[in-house]
């Protein structure tokens, strides 16, 4: 009846361990979940801000060439 108690014993010390091993996992993969949804929206927002740089490079590159100030800088720089 000792050993018995024993044996149940350790099987119950192994569950135990097992469970928290499970949860340790089950943790550690919301948390990775939780990470790549992260990544993502990062991403996405990089994503929007290069194309909004791109349109104001192009607009600033379009107000300079309307500009007559920076054309005639331009014509001077490229004389030198």
């Amino acid at each position: 009846a000792m050993n018995c108690d024993m044996d149940d014993m350790e099987n119950q010390v192994e569950l135990e361990e097992k469970t928290r091993l499970i949860n340790q996992v089950l943790e550690l993969q919301h948390t990775l979940e939780d990470l790549s949804a992260r990544v993502d929206a990062v991403k996405e927002e990089n994503l929007k801000l290069k194309s909004e740089n791109q349109v104001l490079g192009q607009y600033i590159e379009n107000l300079m060439s309307a500009s007559s100030v920076f054309q005639t800088t331009d014509t001077k720089s490229k004389r030198k």
